[in-house]
């Protein structure tokens, strides 16, 4: 599978990125349809499909649940083949959102996130933005937080994931990494993007499918559509797809090397 670089960053990462969502929580989403948590058998059955396939990068979150812990046993042995993107500002327990933006509470996110994925280092730290993105970059200064962690070498790029077109294009004058929602039925985030290009940095697309509604709601195989339209914009690095299911891993698999293996040939 391809990979492109990480905007100014030296990591290469897949353009296609696996969500962990569902490896360790099932409460509290917004998908289509209820789902069980996986076993340990089934996620390293996934893993092994996903390295299989070229893919090398991992989305988790400590809002994730349980999924970071098990990542952490998962990836033994391997951690070194795996680009791992966390994020910090929120938790999830008793069945709702926590979020605490202050230093002392990033570095703690931090720490148990490197004790959690048991590794030294963590590829990409977001902020796991509340919505406020531009109070959290002006006025609690998160960013700064996690610049002083990858001085410290604990982070090798750093970022947010945004849910405003002002905090995203904010995020990008201090980041190396936005991470923005975009798909065919959704562009408001489109000015992120272009900035982006313009200043070489890298977006990560998150709900490219619209967190499995966008079938609901368009025809003529939305979900090509959508993945053809993500990897046309430059500044997009990898598009982030959650799953539980082999079959939907290679059909986005699918989907991309046959995008890809088009563009070549044009």
């Amino acid at each position: 599978m391809q990979k492109r670089c990480l905007g100014q960053i030296d990591i290469a990462v897949s353009v296609l990125g696996l969500g962990t969502v569902k490896w360790g929580r099932n409460q509290g989403v917004k998908y289509p349809e209820s789902f069980s948590i996986p076993d340990d058998l089934q996620l390293q059955t996934l893993l092994t499909r996903a390295k299989e396939h070229g893919i090398n990068l991992i989305d988790t979150a400590p809002a994730y649940g349980e999924s970071e812990s098990r990542l952490g046993k998962l990836l033994q042995g391997t951690r070194q083949e795996w680009v791992v993107c966390t994020k910090a500002g929120e938790q999830f327990y008793n069945n709702q959102s926590h979020f605490d933006f202050s230093k002392r509470a990033i570095i703690h996110s931090v720490e148990s996130s490197l004790k959690n994925l048991q590794t030294d280092y963590l590829d990409i730290v977001l902020i796991h933005s509340n919505g406020d993105d531009v109070k959290l970059i002006a006025e609690d200064l998160v960013l700064e937080t996690l610049h002083y962690l990858k001085e410290k070498g604990m982070i090798r790029a750093i970022g947010m994931s945004t849910k405003t077109v002002a905090g995203g294009l904010l995020a990008l004058d201090h980041a190396d990494v936005v991470m923005a929602t975009l798909h065919p039925n959704h562009q408001d985030d489109m000015p992120i993007i272009e900035k982006a290009a313009t200043l070489g940095k890298a977006i990560l697309v998150k709900k490219a499918l619209a967190s499995g509604h966008l079938n609901r709601v368009s025809e003529d195989d939305p979900i090509r559509a959508s993945i053809q339209f993500n990897l046309a914009q430059k500044a997009v690095t990898s598009i982030i797809i959650g799953t539980i299911s082999l079959a939907h891993l290679d059909e986005n698999v699918g989907h991309i090397n046959n995008i890809l293996a088009q563009s070549r040939d044009e």
